[in-house]
């Protein structure tokens, strides 16, 4: 298409005034960009939006670090102690399965809940006689690999294709707990049916995502090429079986108990709980199940992650929006949000939405019938002091440097405390993406695949 935008036969610059960002899409129908959850942006949108919100940080605000993409963390290199723990499984594989949940990079945890639900699914059908030595996952991937070799997407039935973020199939749903597709390094021969490759010179409608991949650092030309295979659907949202069960449980069971996170629980029924899960148990919890083991269990699954959920390259940058003035801090913690991997996102957003409905039942209150309801004394701040170290921590340092640093260490403490409040606080407007960075993704869309932006276009149109 060259660089001149003026011969693009399908550029549709945008018409906007300050405030209101609309566009023309190529069949003249206009959309004035809202906000808009992450959660609700395409895979490509989400990954075009880490690079805006990369620029901003640096543009807008002087955080005193430097600031890096958070990489997936099945890429990074083990650390000794992990190497040690990896050897240990190894030798034990023949006694007991794989942990399924604990000390594993998140996005891991995900995928082993994908393959367990598919497992799960595949019992409660009748699986055909020749197959039933075969593993559900295996079986998946063939399916996937021979939908590959069709002759075209076009001829693919449009009953098919859809705009919103729907089940990957008839048997899943979108609800938060959905586990979500495994990382596209660890699903060979799956499809990419909805991607930018995908799109004809009649703008077709697109099938479902049927796998994603997971944001790294800024992209180079090669990266740019990755582009070509991520989804133009939303992904769904990826939030480990564990944490979302945990989180309606003590939803559902816990609001009005006093001291909760804090008080005590049995280490004995934890431990099972927690066996439970890593052997990939489809556990049900219920009122039966203390809420102090179930707090527990939550608080445990979130301390054993090998790297943090608000991530260790990004520790510094969101100890320094405190430094900041007051004003600036909601917009640069927003922004460092919207750089973390996708997984760590939804999983953030789900915790930090628990953790405010917790806070919201902190104090006594007065129930329909006007009896007094105990509140539970968990305040943002309460809950921040408990959650802030497992959250957002860096790697550990050695005795000797603990207690030379340990004056630094002590207002890094409470400055960690304090960055978590304020999300608790603000948790609604922290996951919106604003229609001026809407805008600026697009724009950088526009620069390089007209095409897409249409097609987002229209499906923002019909929402």
């Amino acid at each position: 298409l060259g660089d001149d935008r003026s011969q693009r036969p399908n550029a549709f610059p945008p018409l906007y005034s300050q405030g209101d960002f609309t566009w023309n899409s190529q069949s003249g129908r206009s959309v004035r960009l809202t906000p808009t959850a992450i959660q609700s942006l395409s895979e490509l949108e989400r990954v075009r939006l880490q690079e805006v919100a990369f620029n901003r940080l640096h543009q807008d605000y002087d955080l005193g670090c430097q600031i890096t993409i958070p990489k997936d963390g099945q890429k990074r290199k083990k650390s000794l102690r992990r190497k040690l723990d990896s050897l240990a499984k190894e030798k034990n594989k023949d006694k007991e399965c794989a942990p399924q949940a604990f000390g594993m990079a998140l996005s891991q945890v995900i995928a082993n809940d994908r393959t367990q639900r598919q497992r799960q699914d595949s019992l409660r059908q009748d699986p055909p006689p020749r197959d039933e030595h075969k593993d559900p996952s295996d079986l998946v991937s063939s399916i996937l690999q021979f939908a590959t070799k069709r002759p075209s997407n076009k001829e693919l039935s449009s009953s098919n294709s859809s705009l919103s973020s729907t089940s990957e199939t008839a048997n899943e749903s979108t609800s938060p707990n959905t586990p979500e597709p495994a990382p596209r390094t660890r699903r060979r021969g799956a499809m990419s049916v909805d991607s930018i490759t995908d799109l004809d010179d009649n703008q077709s409608r697109l099938l479902e995502a049927l796998q994603l991949s997971l944001p790294s650092e800024v992209p180079s030309k090669k990266e740019k090429h990755r582009d070509k295979k991520l989804s133009l659907n939303p992904i769904y949202r990826q939030v480990p079986r564990l944490v979302d069960s945990c989180c309606r449980h003590l939803e559902k069971y816990g609001l009005q108990t006093v001291g909760i996170f804090r008080v005590g629980s049995s280490k004995k029924r934890v431990r099972q709980l927690r066996e439970e899960f890593d052997r990939g148990v489809d556990v049900r919890l219920d009122k039966e199940h203390s809420v102090h083991d179930v707090a527990a269990l939550l608080k445990e699954f979130l301390r054993d992650m090998p790297d943090p959920l608000l991530t260790k390259e990004l520790y510094t940058a969101f100890i320094n929006t405190m430094l900041l003035d007051c004003e600036e801090q909601p917009s640069a913690t927003q922004l460092l949000i919207y750089l973390l991997p996708a997984c760590n996102c939804d999983t953030l957003h789900r915790l930090l939405q628990f953790l405010a409905t917790v806070a919201s039942h902190a104090h006594d209150s007065l129930d329909k019938d006007g009896r007094q309801v105990t509140g539970n004394k968990m305040t943002a701040l309460n809950l921040a002091t408990i959650f802030g170290p497992n959250l957002l921590h860096k790697q550990k340092s050695s005795d000797k440097e603990f207690s030379v640093q340990s004056s630094a260490r002590a207002e890094e403490s409470t400055a960690v405390i304090a960055v978590l409040q304020r999300m608790i606080a603000a948790f609604h407007s922290l996951f919106m993406v604003p229609p001026d960075i809407q805008n600026e993704v697009l724009m950088s869309l526009l620069e390089t695949d007209p095409d897409v932006v249409d097609y987002l276009l229209r499906r923002k149109a019909s929402q």
